[in-house]
C-alpha cells in the first residue's frame, strides 16, 4: 500500500521513514510528484496543522496520506515558538538563525527557567477524509549554548536531564526511542496497521 507522507521536509521524511522502516507501506513524499497540492499551514495548533495536510494531500493524490507538524514550546515564552517554530525568525530563515532567536530571547534566565517541550501531531486520511490523528510530547530543557550535530531544527538546545545531553549530542539511536514523533507516529503505526487490515479484509 502507498503511503504519502505530505511533506517537501528532506531531515523531517528521514526521520519519519526510519521510524516507520518496517512498516508494509511504500513511502512517498510531495518532493516525489510534480503536482502538488497547495497546503497553506495557517492553523493555531499542531494538530490542525497535521489534519488539513492529510487531508489535502489525500484528496489530491486520492490515496492515504500522513500529515505531521511540529515544533517547540518554552514556557518562559509563553509556549512560543510553537506552531511558528520552522519560521521562529522569519518565513525563509534557517536552523541556526532560530536557534540565535530563541537563545538571545531566553538570555542568562537560569536552567531552572528554561523548561520546554516538543509536540508532534500525525494525521492520517485517505480519498473520503480524516481516519485519525495522534499527538506525542517530549519534555526537557533548553541548554545555554548549541550541542551536538545530529537532528535538525532546535535539537542542539534540546537538553534531556536524564542524559544531560542534547538531542543533538544523543544521535538518532536515542533519539528514536523517546523523541515526541517517535511517541506520535507509536500511535499512528497502529492505525496505519488497522486501516490496512480492514481494507484487505473489504
Amino acid at each position: 500500500m502507498d503511503l504519502i507522507v505530505a511533506t517537501k521536509n528532506k531531515k523531517k521524511l528521514k526521520e519519519i521513514k526510519e521510524l516507520l522502516k518496517g512498516h508494509k507501506v511504500n513511502l512517498y513524499s510531495l518532493a516525489d510528484f510534480t503536482k502538488k497540492p497547495r497546503i497553506v499551514e495557517n492553523g493555531k495548533t499542531f494538530r490542525a496543522n497535521a489534519i488539513k495536510k492529510a487531508v489535502k494531500s489525500a484528496k489530491f493524490y486520492r490515496k492515504l496520506s500522513l500529515g505531521e507538524d511540529s515544533g517547540i514550546c518554552v514556557d518562559a515564552l509563553g509556549g512560543r515558538p510553537g506552531v511558528y517554530s520552522s519560521r521562529f525568525s522569519g518565513k525563509y530563515k534557517s536552523d541556526a538563525q532560530n536557534n540565535a532567536k530563541l537563545l538571545k530571547l531566553l538570555g542568562s534566565k537560569p536552567i531552572s527557567k528554561r523548561r520546554a517541550h516538543y509536540v508532534c501531531a500525525v494525521a492520517l486520511a485517505d480519498e473520503h477524509g480524516l481516519i485519525g490523528v495522534v499527538e506525542g510530547r517530549c519534555d526537557g530543557l533548553i541548554d545555554f549554548t548549541l550541542k551536538g550535530s545530529h537532528g535538525f531544527g532546535y535539537d542542539p538546545l534540546f537538553l534531556i536531564p536524564k542524559y544531560k545531553k542534547t538531542f543533538g549530542e544523543l544521535g538518532e539511536r536515542i533519539k528514536h526511542k523517546m523523541s515526541h514523533r517517535y511517541r506520535a507516529l507509536l500511535e499512528a503505526k497502529k492505525i496505519i496497521q488497522k486501516y490496512i487490515v480492514e481494507r484487505l479484509a473489504s
